[in-house]
């Protein structure tokens, strides 16, 4: 009886054999020159993500003076490829210095955030507003290790007494010091008195 039960399943397994031997046969090969076509349709097909979008995004940090830097934006970019950096859109920021009771305030369309060193370059209708001065422009670098903010491009400087047009401005966030100067020695900065 147990040879009558080998027997079947040899014969069963071979019977297996033969027919996975004869469907795979069946196939019809390819060549190689399809099977590169098939390669490159499927590359094209997938698309690279390089990126995850985050709503509503917040930041704040603290120096170790106590100065804070908080900056929000309606979203929010994370480049996979250098975590680190993260691309806003409709940007407000707020550096509140500990021993100023004045509070800067900086909006604009974009961003660029650092989330390693903080550092931010803001871009596209930069606003910085401090005390009774406005500051516009189109590009704006905030370095929270140097208390630095570079605006350049456009540059429109307002307080009570005068506008002043030029191509950069540099304010010392901790002691409010500006430099307003042009890219050209040749060139001067407008000054336009407002009494």
């Amino acid at each position: 009886m147990e040879k009558k039960n080998n027997k079947i399943y040899l014969i069963l397994f071979c019977i297996l054999l033969l027919l996975s031997v004869f469907f795979l046969n069946r196939k019809t090969p390819l060549n190689i020159n399809q099977t590169i076509k098939n390669n490159d349709l499927s590359l094209e097909e997938e698309e690279p993500h390089t990126s995850n979008i985050i709503e509503s995004i917040s930041y704040s940090s603290k120096d170790l003076k106590g100065n804070e830097y908080k900056i929000f934006a309606k979203n929010g970019e994370i480049d996979l490829l250098d975590t680190d950096v993260i691309y806003l859109t409709d940007v407000t920021a707020y550096i509140i210095l500990i021993n100023k009771p004045d509070i800067i305030s900086i909006t604009s369309n974009f961003g660029k955030y650092n989330s390693s060193n903080f550092d931010t370059i803001f871009s596209k209708n930069v606003n910085i507003n401090y005390v009774d001065n406005l500051i516009t422009g189109e590009y704006m670098e905030y370095s929270m290790q140097n208390n630095l903010l570079i605006i350049s491009k456009n540059v429109i400087y307002k307080n009570l007494e005068n506008t002043f047009n030029a191509d950069v401005i540099e304010l010392d966030t901790l002691t409010k010091n500006t430099k307003i100067f042009m890219h050209d020695t040749k060139d001067k900065v407008r000054v336009q008195s407002l009494k």
